[in-house]
C-alpha cells in the first residue's frame, strides 16, 4: 500500500481546493482501478471530517491537527509549531507511517520541516527543488527551483549530482549539465559562478557543457540546469507566465476571425496537447531532492487540478522508489 500524507491546510487556496484535488484524485484512482493508494488527509477537524463520509472514503484516512501554518510563516517558526498540519505530515514520514508528503504550503517552511524533521540523505548539505521543465528535447531538470536563495559554490556541485541522477531515473541515460549564467563565456557571472564553473568542470569533465542562459532551459541544450533557488524560481515562474501568454494569445486569435476558428478546428488536437504541455498545473509538484524521504512541493497557488497531479507525482515517486534509487546511485545511506 502506498501511503501519502496530504497537507490539507497548505497553500493560497487551502483548504477548499486541496480538498477538491484530493476528491479528484480519488476519482482518478477509482477510474484507473488503482487500489493500493491511501491518502492521509491532515488538517483541522472541521475540514477533515467530510472525508469520512465521502463516497470514495476507502481511499482516505483522516488525521486531525490543532494548528496550520500561514503562507507567510518563517521557517524557524514552522519548526516550533509541532501541531501544524505540515509538521505532522513530515513527522509521519519520518516515523514511516506514510511513504510521501504533499504540501502546497510555504516553501521555506516545508524545506525546514523536510530537512530537520524528515532528515537529509547522508552527505547532502542542502536539499533542492528539482523541476522537469518542458523543452524541445522532452524536458530539462531545473535545480534548484526555489529552495535555497543563498548558496555556496560547492552546493551547486551537489545540486548537479542530484539533478543528474534524477534525470537518469527519468530515462536520460547520460545527462549533460549546464550552469545557469548571464552568458556562455567561462568568465561570466559572480565569483560564486566562476568558482562553481571550475568545480563542475573538474567533477564532470565532458559531461559539463559549461554556462547556459535562460533560453537554453526550454531549448534543451543540456539535460540538467544548475542554479541557486532565487534565480531558478524566477526562471521557472517566467516560463509559466510565457506559457500563459501563448495560451491566451492563441485563444484571442481564434475568436477574431473565421480563419482562426477554422485553423483551430484543424489543429484542435495539437493545440490541446500544447496547452497541456505548457500548463504548469500538469506537473503538479516537484521533489525536494536530498531529503531522506519523498517530499513533494506543490505550487503555492495550486488549484484542484494541480493538487490531483501532485498526488500522482508522489505515487509514482514511491512506486519508482525514487529516494532509495537516488541514495543507491549516490552511494549513500542513512541520515546526516
Amino acid at each position: 500500500m502506498i501511503r501519502i500524507a496530504l497537507d490539507l491546510m497548505g497553500g493560497d487556496k487551502a483548504p477548499e481546493e486541496i480538498k477538491a484535488g484530493a476528491f479528484m484524485y480519488a476519482q482518478f484512482l477509482e477510474k484507473s482501478k488503482i487500489d493500493n493508494v491511501k491518502i492521509y488527509v491532515v488538517g483541522l477537524p472541521e475540514h477533515v471530517r467530510e472525508f469520512d463520509s465521502h463516497p470514495l472514503k476507502q481511499y482516505f484516512e483522516t488525521v486531525s491537527t490543532k494548528d496550520f501554518l500561514p503562507m507567510d510563516i518563517k521557517p524557524t517558526e514552522a519548526l516550533r509549531r509541532k501541531e501544524s498540519s505540515m509538521y505532522v505530515c513530515c513527522q509521519m514520514l519520518k516515523e514511516k507511517q506514510v511513504d510521501a508528503v504533499v504540501s502546497a504550503g510555504n516553501t521555506g517552511a516545508l524545506l525546514a520541516c523536510a530537512t530537520l524533521v524528515v532528515g537529509r540523505i547522508k552527505g547532502i548539505e542542502r536539499p533542492a527543488l528539482a523541476v522537469p521543465v518542458p523543452s524541445l528535447k522532452g524536458f530539462t531538470v531545473l535545480i534548484d527551483a526555489g529552495a535555497n536563495a543563498e548558496i555556496r559554490p560547492e552546493w551547486l556541485v551537489q545540486f548537479a549530482e542530484m539533478g543528474i541522477e534524477y534525470a537518469k531515473l527519468l530515462g536520460v541515460p547520460d545527462p549533460k549539465v549546464g550552469l545557469l549564467n548571464v552568458g556562455t563565456e567561462e568568465n561570466k557571472g559572480t565569483e560564486r559562478e566562476k568558482q562553481a564553473y571550475i568545480m563542475l568542470k573538474e567533477r564532470y569533465g565532458t559531461k559539463f557543457h559549461g554556462n547556459v542562459e535562460g533560453s537554453d532551459i526550454n531549448l534543451g541544450t543540456v539535460d540538467v540546469v544548475v542554479t541557486d533557488g532565487f534565480s531558478g524560481n524566477i526562471a521557472m515562474k517566467t516560463m509559466e507566465g510565457v506559457a500563459k501568454l501563448i495560451s491566451t494569445i492563441i485563444k484571442q486569435e481564434v475568436k477574431k476571425s473565421f480563419d482562426g476558428i477554422l485553423g483551430a478546428l484543424f489543429f484542435a488536437r495539437t493545440l490541446k496537447k500544447l496547452k497541456k504541455k505548457l500548463d504548469p498545473r500538469s506537473y503538479g509538484g516537484t521533489f525536494f531532492l536530498g531529503v531522506d524521504g519523498l517530499v513533494v512541493k506543490a505550487h503555492g497557488n495550486s488549484d484542484r487540478v494541480a493538487i490531483k497531479n501532485a498526488l500522482e507525482v508522489a505515487r509514482r515517486g514511491v512506486e519508482n522508489q525514487l529516494v532509495e534509487k537516488l541514495k543507491k546511485r549516490l552511494g549513500r545511506e542513512g541520515n546526516n
